[in-house]
């Protein structure tokens, strides 16, 4: 797998999707992801720098922002899973204000995009009974329900969904 963070091809495809002017996807830094973070109401567990530090430690990923006019308004966060051709994208959001403008879209096109050119043949994610958008919105990006983990309540089960790039 590349290592390669070349997202000006992204740039192109990003303008041409989203729909919120001078959106911008690049790569972010870990600082920046967790400030992003820290803005999302969903997460309402306090985590560190070190909670991104830890887990992507000597594991190929990719931090991704979205950008508009200099603000930070989203991010995702992904890495190689246990199966080297597999990415598993981990973590993102978008900060109230600025969903439904295609920002989420936009880093998920941008991601998948990184993950298939650097070798990678599937892509899955995980999320949680309570987060119904969070569902529909993978399944309208050709995701599939490949399992259900009951823990705790059944608000929290974990919903794992997975698609080929």
């Amino acid at each position: 797998l590349g290592s390669r963070w070349d997202l000006t091809a992204f740039s192109a495809l990003i303008m041409k999707t989203a729909t919120v002017n001078n959106l911008i996807i690049r790569k972010a830094s870990l600082e920046e992801i967790l400030q992003v973070h820290q803005l999302i109401p969903e997460f309402s567990d306090e985590v560190s720098l070190g909670f991104y530090i830890r887990r992507l430690e000597n594991l190929v990923h990719l931090a991704l922002v979205a950008d508009v006019n200099g603000e930070l308004v989203g991010f995702k966060v992904g890495y190689q899973n246990d199966r080297t051709e597999t990415f598993y994208s981990w973590m993102g959001g978008v900060i109230p204000e600025f969903r439904k403008f295609g920002v989420a879209r936009a880093l998920a096109d941008a991601q998948e995009s990184w993950a298939r050119e650097n070798g990678f043949k599937d892509s899955f994610f995980k999320t949680r009974n309570r987060f119904p958008a969070m569902i529909s919105f993978g399944l309208k990006r050709g995701f599939k329900i490949v399992k259900v983990i009951q823990k705790g309540g059944v608000e929290d089960y974990r919903i794992v969904m997975m698609k080929s790039l």
